[in-house]
């Protein structure tokens, strides 16, 4: 039976709803929707907690890992004895998540020593730093100023290390602490090559090894002395570096390759010098 919408403008509605299907209730009462929007409104504002300060027993922690990376990197005479250590060492969480340990490859008598971030997919899979499409561009750049990471020539290689030497879960970027307890590692690591020029690739290479805050686009263009801050770890004060974009931020923004290309055409000339 067919209501009459001309009695009663409820009974309009009412036909609206019973000719769109909707002719059961499903609640007594009429449903309060400025008291609903209210209520989920004062639920989320509940439910966002108040960050817990750090847990002390992990600062405590990553002190120590560091404390105890000092001593085995100090410890070191070569770079099989470094490998040894690092592959041993268990300070460092990332550690567990990481297929291969990545330590270096290349020339370890090259001239130039190129430090690049941590490890990804490719080079864990592979234990070799700056694998794949990354690892290629590099490969790329380098030739341009006539120097390989396969020449035996120490004039014309590169020796090629990782501020990390485990990749971090997902390929995400290094955290602080990681970095921090991975220094003494790369600094031995650096003292031992005793390269004549580092070529540092990204931000958090730079930024580590030059102690420095600063974007990769201030640190890039210039020379800059790295100075070891682990202590024991090397003889020299400093050594020059040049700090430049990495590959994997040049596949991105390929406009970029001009900048590199000037900074390497300053390491060039520097070793030419």
């Amino acid at each position: 039976m067919s209501l009459n919408p001309e009695r009663n403008p409820y009974v309009t509605a009412l036909q609206w709803h019973l000719d769109a299907g909707a002719d059961e209730a499903l609640q007594d009462t009429p449903n309060n929707r400025t008291a609903s929007a209210a209520k989920i409104m004062k639920s989320s504002v509940a439910s966002v907690k108040t960050p817990e300060p750090a847990n002390n027993s992990d600062l405590m922690g990553a002190a120590s890992a560091k404390i105890e990376a000092q001593k085995l990197a100090a410890s070191c005479q070569t770079l099989e004895d470094l490998k040894a250590a690092i592959a041993a060492f268990d300070g460092l969480a990332i550690k567990k998540t990481a297929t291969n340990l990545v330590f270096a490859d290349g020339n370890p008598k090259a001239r130039v020593m190129v430090i690049g971030e941590a490890p990804g997919a490719d080079e864990d899979k592979m234990g070799k730093p700056f694998a794949g499409p990354n690892g290629m561009l590099l490969d790329k750049i380098l030739k341009c100023i006539d120097l390989s990471r396969t020449d035996e020539d120490p004039a014309k290689s590169v020796y090629i290390s990782n501020i990390l030497n485990w990749r971090p879960p997902g390929g995400r970027s290094p955290s602080g602490a990681e970095i921090e307890i991975s220094l003494p590692f790369i600094e031995r690591h650096i003292a031992l090559a005793n390269p004549d020029f580092l070529l540092l690739l990204g931000g958090v290479s730079a930024k580590a090894l030059f102690g420095s805050n600063e974007a990769i686009s201030k640190l890039r263009g210039k020379f800059v002395d790295y100075k070891p801050v682990t202590a024991g770890v090397s003889e020299r004060a400093s050594i020059p570096a040049v700090a430049t974009y990495h590959p994997s931020y040049l596949l991105a923004n390929p406009a970029q390759k001009g900048l590199v290309w000037a900074d390497m055409l300053m390491l060039q000339k520097a070793l030419k010098a």
